[in-house]
C-alpha cells in the first residue's frame, strides 16, 4: 500500500514538473530583470510589433537617405555619375560592415537589447548632423549657374561624410541585432513556436520595406520638391520614433544572456589544436572533452553534437596525458569543449553559402546607383508631375510587399503539403530561387537600356546629355523582379543564419549575413572602377559617361547578368554539401542537407 502511494506521489511530481516546464521557456531566455520567464506572459507574438514598429522606422529612415543619396551627390554636391555611384556603394558597403562591431559586443558584452539602445542614439547624432548639412547654406557649395558648377569644399564635404559616416556606424550595433533579437521571442524548443518564428522573418523583411516604401514615395518626392533639409530631417523623426517603439516593448521582451566573446572562443578552438597537432585524433568521440551536465560552458548556449567534419580541429578537445592527470580543463587556450569546436565548425561549413549571397548584393546595388542614374535619361513626366527617378524602387518595395504575404499565407502551405516541411521550402532552395530572379533582374535592365540607346541614335541625341523620350516606366519589371529576388534570397538569409548559428553567436552570424551586402557595395564599386579604367582607355567615353547617352551601361548590365549566372552555378554545388547544425537539444529540422543519392536539397 505505502509502495503504491509513494509511486502515486512520484507520479504527480513529474507530471507538476512536466506542466511547469510547458509553462517556461526551455531555450535559457529570461525577462528584462534576469528571472526565468513565463511563456504567457512574453515573447511571441505580443512582443514583436515593437521590434517591427522599431525596423520599420529605422528602415524609412535609412532608405530615405540611401535611396536619393545618388541625386544628392550628383545635383547638391555636383559630383560625376561614377563617383557619386562610387561613393553610394562604399558607404552602403560601410553600413553592412560596421554590423561585425555590434554583432561582437552583443555576443559578448551587452546582449542585443542595450547594443541596440546604445547604437541607435549614435545614428539618431549621425542623421542631425547630415539634416543640418543639408540645410545650412555654409555647409552646402552654392547652386549651378548655366554649366558652372562649383565643387563643394573640404569642409562641406568634411560635415557632410561625418553625418552620414556616424548612420554607418549605427546601423551596425542595429541590424545584426534586430531580427535575431525579434527571433528570440520564440522558444526553439517549441514545436509551435518554432514555425511562428518562420514567419516572423517573412513579416520582418515586410516591416523593412513599408519604412523603404515609404522613403521612395513620399520622402524622395519631399527632397526633390520640397527642400533636402527637410527631406533629410523627417527620416532623422521617425529614428527618433524608432528608439520609443523599441523601448515602449521592454516588459514583454525575452532576453537570452550574451555568452562571451565568439572571436576569441574561435581563436581559441585554432590555438589550442595546432598546439596539440601531434596528437591523435581518437575514433571514440565520446572521449574528447565535454562538460559533464547538461549545461554548456558557453553562457547562453546549448550543447552541440560532435560531427565528423573538419577533424583536425578536433585535436582543441583531446584531454592530453597531463590535463588528465591534474584534472585541470580551466585554460581554453589548450583545451576546448566539443560544443566549442562545434561552433567554428559550424562557421566553416557555412561560408561557400554565405560567400555566395556577395554577387547578389552587388546586383541589388545597383537599385539606388545605376538604375537611378538610367532613369534620369529617361521620360520622367506625366502630364505636368515629374517622377523622381529614385522613386521608381518604390516598385522594388511593391514587389516585395505582394511576394512577402504571398509567400507567407499561399505558397508555403502549398509548397508544405508537397515537401511536409514546416516552412515549405527550406532556406536553400528559397534563396536559389532567388538568385535566379537576380539573372532575370539584371538581364530586363540590360534589354530597357538597349532601347534606350537605340532611341537616343535615331533621334540623334547621342551627343546630348538629355533624357531620351522613353517613359520610366519602363523600368518597372527589373525592379519588380529585384524585389521578387528578395524576398527568397534576404529573407532566405535571415532564417539560415540564424537557424544554423549557434545559440551565443547569432549576432554575429546575421552581421555575417549582412557582410555579403557590405562586400557586395564593394565589390560594385570595384567593379565600376575597373569598368571605368579599361572603357575609357584611347580618350574613349567608356561604358559609364557622365552622358550615358554616349556610354553603354546596357554592357555593364550584361555582365552582372553574366556573374549572377556564374554565381548561381557556384552555389548549387555548394549547396549539395552536407550543412548541418545539430545542437543536442534541437530537431533534425533544423539540418539542412543533401538527401543520399538525391539531387534534391532539403
Amino acid at each position: 500500500m505505502g509502495s503504491t502511494e509513494n509511486d502515486l506521489s512520484l507520479a504527480e511530481e513529474a507530471l507538476l514538473q512536466d506542466e511547469e516546464r510547458k509553462q517556461y521557456t526551455g531555450d535559457g531566455s529570461v525577462d528584462f530583470k534576469g528571472r526565468r520567464v513565463l511563456k504567457q506572459n512574453t515573447g511571441n507574438w505580443k512582443a514583436c510589433p515593437f521590434i517591427l514598429g522599431n525596423e520599420c522606422c529605422e528602415r524609412l529612415a535609412y532608405y530615405g537617405i540611401a535611396t536619393n543619396l545618388v541625386t544628392y551627390l550628383t545635383q547638391k554636391l555636383h559630383q560625376g555619375n561614377v563617383s557619386a555611384a562610387r561613393n553610394v556603394t562604399t558607404w552602403q558597403g560601410t553600413c553592412y560592415l560596421t554590423p561585425l562591431i555590434g554583432a561582437v559586443l552583443a555576443d559578448a558584452y551587452w546582449g542585443r537589447y542595450w547594443t541596440i539602445a546604445v547604437f541607435s542614439t549614435i545614428y539618431v547624432l549621425g542623421m542631425g548632423t547630415l539634416t543640418l548639412s543639408a540645410s545650412v547654406p555654409a555647409l552646402k557649395p552654392a547652386e549651378c549657374l548655366g554649366t558652372s558648377c562649383p565643387a563643394a569644399t573640404p569642409a562641406q564635404y568634411a560635415v557632410f561624410f561625418f553625418g552620414l559616416y556616424l548612420i554607418a556606424l549605427g546601423t551596425g550595433g542595429i541590424k545584426p541585432c534586430v531580427s535575431s533579437f525579434g527571433a528570440d521571442q520564440f522558444d526553439d524548443t517549441d514545436a509551435e513556436e518554432r514555425i511562428k518564428k518562420g514567419s516572423f522573418f517573412n513579416w520582418f523583411y515586410f516591416s523593412i520595406n513599408i519604412g523603404a516604401f515609404v522613403s521612395s514615395t513620399f520622402i524622395v518626392w519631399i527632397q526633390e520638391n520640397a527642400g533636402w533639409g527637410l527631406g533629410f530631417g523627417i527620416p532623422a523623426l521617425f529614428m527618433a520614433l524608432a528608439i520609443g517603439s523599441f523601448f515602449l516593448g521592454t516588459p514583454l521582451y525575452r532576453f537570452q544572456k550574451p555568452g562571451g566573446s565568439p572571436l576569441t572562443r574561435m581563436c581559441q578552438v585554432v590555438v589550442a589544436s595546432v598546439r596539440k597537432r601531434n596528437l591523435v585524433i581518437p575514433e571514440d568521440s565520446s572521449v574528447l572533452y565535454e562538460t559533464p551536465d547538461d549545461s554548456s560552458a558557453i553562457e547562453g548556449s546549448r550543447k552541440l553534437e560532435h560531427s565528423d567534419e573538419l577533424k583536425c580541429l578536433d585535436r582543441a578537445a583531446i584531454v592530453s596525458d597531463a590535463e588528465g592527470k591534474t584534472g585541470d580543463y580551466s585554460n581554453k587556450w589548450r583545451i576546448c569543449t566539443v560544443t566549442q569546436v562545434e561552433e567554428l565548425k559550424i562557421l566553416i561549413r557555412m561560408f561557400p553559402i554565405w560567400a555566395t549571397g556577395i554577387v547578389f548584393a552587388a546586383v541589388y546595388a545597383q537599385m539606388s546607383t545605376l538604375f537611378v542614374e538610367q532613369g534620369t535619361m529617361m521620360k520622367t513626366n506625366i502630364g505636368s508631375f515629374r517622377i523622381p527617378p529614385a522613386s521608381l524602387s518604390s516598385f522594388d518595395v511593391i514587389s516585395v510587399i505582394f511576394w512577402v504575404p504571398v509567400y507567407d499565407r499561399v505558397i508555403v502551405p502549398i509548397a508544405r503539403k508537397f515537401t511536409g516541411k514546416e516552412r515549405g521550402f527550406s532556406e536553400l532552395q528559397r534563396m536559389g530561387i532567388g538568385l535566379f530572379v537576380s539573372v532575370l533582374c539584371m538581364s530586363a535592365a540590360a534589354i530597357v537600356e538597349i532601347v534606350r540607346l537605340q532611341l537616343a541614335q535615331e533621334l540623334d541625341l547621342v551627343d546630348e546629355p538629355v533624357a531620351v523620350p522613353l517613359n520610366i516606366f519602363w523600368q518597372v519589371p527589373q525592379y519588380f523582379l529585384l524585389g521578387a529576388a528578395e524576398v527568397f534570397t534576404f529573407v532566405g538569409q535571415l532564417e539560415f543564419f540564424y537557424d544554423q548559428s549557434p545559440d551565443a553567436m547569432r549576432s554575429l552570424c546575421s552581421a555575417l549575413s549582412l557582410l555579403t551586402t557590405s562586400l557586395g557595395n564593394y565589390l560594385s564599386s570595384f567593379i565600376l572602377t575597373v569598368v571605368t579604367y579599361l572603357t575609357t582607355r584611347g580618350a574613349n567615353p567608356g561604358w559609364i559617361p557622365d552622358n550615358l547617352n554616349k556610354g553603354h551601361l546596357d554592357y555593364f548590365f550584361w555582365l552582372l547578368a553574366g556573374l549572377s549566372f556564374l554565381n548561381m552555378l557556384v552555389y548549387v554545388v555548394a549547396a549539395k554539401r552536407k550543412i548541418c547544425v545539430m545542437p543536442a537539444s534541437k530537431q533534425p529540422a533544423l539540418c539542412t542537407l543533401m538527401k543520399p543519392g538525391s539531387d534534391e536539397i532539403t
